[in-house]
């Protein structure tokens, strides 16, 4: 069966994901495809225009290198990108989905060139869905299910990159562990449910006085430990009276009740003569109990490796 070049054409335009002849200067040359606008947007209008007519700088920088890359590593590049329309000019933002959006874009070099420019098929996928499936996935395996904290295994992964930087960076990271005083006895007067929600509650706490940067915990139990990335032994202990003092602030009310909170901490920073990462955890843990044995919501420095 042969097809004419308008039938091809209609063939090519009824393809459910949009597919973009590019060029290597990073000119559109040809819009197909990507009809439903459940998924994809109208990119008819970027025919004649370049990357970096249409979209920010970085982004524009980013879509020339793929371009480059597929040329040089071919037959087929796979990538994944985000990029919401209101990114690109000569789109129509007014049909189509709205926000930031996941594609998979699959780059093929052409055998023949375009107006004497060697060009690609970019054939686009929209992978939205999955990615935010994949991220929701992610949080369910870092995060601990009571308090929304990171959960110990993130801690641990976390814990040893930042060893990996010390000895490779000498990039200094604080830590704290933080243990509710007189938990048992909160679960014991007053019950699990009320145990949960002190729990709760002092991790919004503690949240809520950290830094963008910082990652909090949970430990297991009632304890939590913080690290304090680019922080030395000083910041880290005014971090720690300021979590103690919120915490302080924080009390739970049970039928009229108040139920005081209180918290311990041992503080420790990462030391290069630290055999390891678990290493400072046995110090600092080894602190905290320091802080424990001997009055409530109490602060105590762990000793150098």
């Amino acid at each position: 069966m042969e097809l004419t070049l308008d039938k091809l054409l209609e063939v090519v335009s009824t393809h459910p994901d949009p597919l973009f002849i590019i060029t290597e200067s990073g000119t559109y040359k040809g819009v197909f495809g990507g009809g439903d606008r459940n998924y994809y947007h109208d990119g008819s209008g970027l025919v004649g225009s370049r990357f970096h007519d249409v979209m920010p700088v970085e982004k524009a920088d980013w879509f020339l290198e793929q371009v480059k890359r597929a040329f040089r590593e071919g037959p087929v590049l796979t990538v994944e990108y985000n990029l919401a329309g209101s990114e690109v000019e000569g789109v129509d933002t007014a049909r189509g989905p709205a926000g930031e959006l996941w594609f998979e874009g699959r780059i093929q070099p052409l055998a023949f060139p375009i107006d004497g420019e060697r060009a690609v098929v970019w054939a686009a996928r929209n992978i939205t869905r999955r990615h935010e499936l994949e991220a929701r996935l992610r949080r369910m395996s870092e995060t601990d299910e009571l308090t929304g904290a990171y959960n110990r295994r993130k801690l641990l992964q976390e814990l040893e990159r930042m060893y990996r930087e010390l000895r490779r960076y000498d990039r200094r990271t604080a830590l704290l562990m933080i243990d509710l005083d007189d938990f048992k006895e909160v679960n014991d007067r007053y019950g699990h449910l009320v145990g949960d929600e002190v729990l709760r509650r002092v991790t919004r706490r503690l949240q809520e006085n950290l830094r963008e940067v910082d990652l909090l915990s949970r430990f297991g139990g009632d304890e939590f430990v913080v690290l304090l990335p680019d922080t030395g032994l000083d910041a880290a202990r005014d971090a720690a009276e300021r979590l103690r003092g919120a915490v302080g602030r924080g009390a739970v009310t049970h039928d009229g009740r108040r139920i005081p909170v209180s918290i311990s901490v041992g503080i420790g920073v990462m030391e290069r003569e630290d055999p390891d990462f678990e290493a400072i955890l046995g110090r600092i843990d080894r602190a905290l109990h320091q802080a424990k044995d001997s009055r409530r919501s109490r602060i105590v420095v762990a000793d150098t490796g």
